[in-house]
Order: structure tokens, then sequence, then C-alpha cells
């Protein structure tokens, strides 16, 4: 039996930090979980030297990075695109699609296939089925109303773990159903939607709201919809139904810190996810980018700080998971093993993985980062393996 140990840190669990931990996994998962205990005499030493011990973050929401995104559509943009998250600390991915032709969509399926990177959950169907009229940085041409002979070809690969539809557009009932057969976790995104049509994508198995107050209805866009008298958004349906979840962008660029602590105390921990929507301008120099594919996609420039279109309106945001919970934690009255669960945890239950990741518990992958005490990535362990030099 070869063991590895992780010492003198300080483990963060779903529900409380546990000092001077002592971790040991076998076989890429972990077997133990105490403090204030002697190591096994056999294992290999990891010294924490003080830093955090962390699960790895979990991103249901990203687009690409390092100079990639995943609708490139090749092997070597997932490479390239997961490689570069995981200097970030994100140890399980779910790469996103963008709106774009039914080709584009298959090619990137395909690549994802060919691969066979350890640290990907499963494919996050995202676009082209968005409203017209909230399509965001999105290329408009690539955005469509479901339509199950093409849908049905995307969920056939077996990789589609996460799918996202506007709950008003024709179809996106079916939409739901032929996705909540196929055991995904079922979203609403870049939608107009009104409380009744968020209710009939409730009964179809509609469960998760993507990027709350980004590209998503409000009272205000529903009475330019609809007159009056005034309706429900999808806000109100979230804060209202507790078992909807949904997900921000704390990069501090998309939502102020306002924004954020009010989702945090209305919505909870246990209900709200930390996401990157990281597009391919992760760790590259401020300049203008593709959004999607390299060929066709939308531009957008970096500042470094956010992506934001040619028109001045956000365009995804630009930073890991890592700046995510740093910020967050700057940000807003939220507990450390809150905002780490947010970030680990809580994805993993949505997407239906928490017995195989995103928390520190006996049985689990021993997917581990040592965080510094300003929440900076020092190390990241896959499957109980040290990955490349962080550099």
């Amino acid at each position: 039996m070869t063991l590895t140990a992780f010492v003198r840190g300080t483990a963060i669990l779903p529900d409380r930090l546990l000092r001077n931990a002592v971790v040991v996994c076998d076989k890429g998962k972990i077997i133990s979980v105490d403090a204030d205990i002697e190591p096994p005499s056999n294992a290999t030493i990891v010294d924490a030297k003080g830093c955090y011990i962390s699960p790895g973050f979990i991103d249901i929401h990203v687009h690409g990075g390092g100079g990639a995104d995943f609708m490139d559509g090749t092997p070597q943009a997932f490479q390239v695109a997961c490689r570069a998250h995981l200097k970030h600390g994100t140890t399980t991915i779910f790469p996103t699609t963008t709106t774009g032709s039914s080709t584009q969509i298959m090619a990137m399926l395909k690549a994802c296939r060919d691969a066979m990177i350890p640290t990907v959950g499963g494919v996050h169907l995202y676009g082209p089925y968005f409203a017209e009229n909230k399509v965001g940085c999105h290329d408009s041409k690539g955005r469509r109303d479901p339509k199950e002979r093409e849908f049905e070809r995307y969920f056939d690969t077996g990789l589609i773990k996460i799918a996202t539809c506007a709950a008003e557009l024709p179809g996106a009932v079916e939409f739901y159903r032929y996705a909540r057969r196929r055991r995904c976790l079922i979203t609403c995104g870049h939608s107009n939607s009104s409380w009744k049509e968020m209710d009939d994508a409730f009964r179809a198995g509609m469960r998760h709201v993507d990027h709350f107050w980004c590209a998503m209805s409000s009272v205000v866009s529903l009475r330019e919809r609809f007159g009056t008298p005034m309706q429900a958004s999808m806000t109100e349906f979230v804060l209202a139904n507790h078992e909807m979840s949904t997900e921000v962008i704390a990069d501090g660029e998309h939502l102020a810190p306002e924004l954020l602590t009010f989702a945090y105390r209305m919505i909870g921990p246990k209900r709200l996810c930390l996401v990157t929507d990281c597009n391919r301008a992760l760790d590259m120099p401020p300049g203008r980018y593709r959004f999607g594919h390299i060929d066709t996609g939308t531009w957008f420039e970096s500042d470094g700080r956010v992506g934001r279109a040619l028109s001045g309106s956000l365009a995804s945001s630009v930073v890991g998971m890592d700046h995510m919970v740093q910020h967050f934690r700057e940000a807003t009255d939220a507990t450390l093993p809150d905002i780490i669960r947010m970030a680990s945890l809580t994805p993993a239950e949505r997407v239906g993985i928490a017995s195989l990741a995103g928390s520190l518990d006996i049985g689990k992958r021993a997917d581990i980062l040592l965080l510094t005490k300003d929440l900076k990535v020092k190390k990241v362990f896959v499957r109980g393996k040290e990955a490349e030099e962080l550099g």
C-alpha cells in the first residue's frame, strides 16, 4: 500500500476548519481525515507548511483559457484550456459550449472525447438555445430554438452532463424533459422568461439558473415584454423556490459586493455555486480575442480584469476560480468553509458527483489543493498525484 499524507495544514471541510489536519490518501482516494495525530509511518509526507488543505474546485460553467476556447473543437484546445484552469485550482471542469453551428458543437464534443482529459467531468451544453434578445456576447447567428433531431445527437454522445435552454423558447419543455431522461443538471440561461415559463420549465426538470443577474429576465424586462401588471422574473422564481440553485461570477467586475452578499445571504451556500464563465483570455495579455470558435466567434477585448464586447458590454470573465474564491472572501461576510463549498461541494451536488468529489471526505477522489492564507494556489493534486509545477 502506497500512502500519501497531507500534514501541518488546516483542512477546509464543508462546515468547519480542521486545524493541524492529517489527510491520508491511497490509490487516488481519501482514506482518512483526522487532526492532531501522527501520519502513518509508511506514508509519503506532503508538508502543507501552514497552508489550507482544500478540496479541488469544480467549475460547471467555463468556456476556455490559456488562449484556447473549447469551441475551437480540437483536442489541443481542450488540453490547453484544462491545463490553464488546473493551475487555478479547478480539478473537475465542465467545458461549456457557446452558440454556433451544429457542426461546430459536434466537433467540440468529439474533441472532448478524443482529448481524454481526466479532469473533465462532462460537457455543459450551453449554447445555442438562447432567447434572441439575451444572446449577450455570443454570436447571434449561432442562436436557435431547440429541435429534438438536433439536440438528441449531442446527448447521444453520452458527454452532456449539464444542459441549458431559455425557458420561453418553442421546444424548451421538450428539451428539458429529454435532458431529464439523460439525468443532466438542467438549467435556464440567456433568457427573458416569466415566472409562468419558469414554472413550466421547473415541472419539466429545470433546477438551475445560469450566472445570476447576467443575461436573465427582471421585472423591468418583463414589463417591456408583457406590459402590466408587472410580472415576477427568474430572480424571484429562484429566490422563492428552494429546489432551485444558481451561480455567480465573483470576479469583481460582473457583480458589486452587495449583490454577492445578497446572493449568499438569500440563496445560501448549499444552492449557490461559484463559476468562472471564463473565456480564452485567462492568463493571456490584454488584447482582442474571439469568444467561441477561433474563426467565427465574436470579438471581445480583455483588459486583464474582464472581457468586454466591442460594444462595451460584459463578455465573460478572464480569471480563474482561485480569483473568484479570493474576491468572494474579500467582498462578503461569507465563512471560508462556505466559500470553498460553493466552489466545490455545491456544484458537485448539483451535477450528481458528490459521492466522488467536492469535499475532503473518506472515499472521495484525492483532488486536493494547498492554498496560502490569502487563498492563492500553491500546489494542486489530482487523484493524489501532484499536477504540473505551477508557473
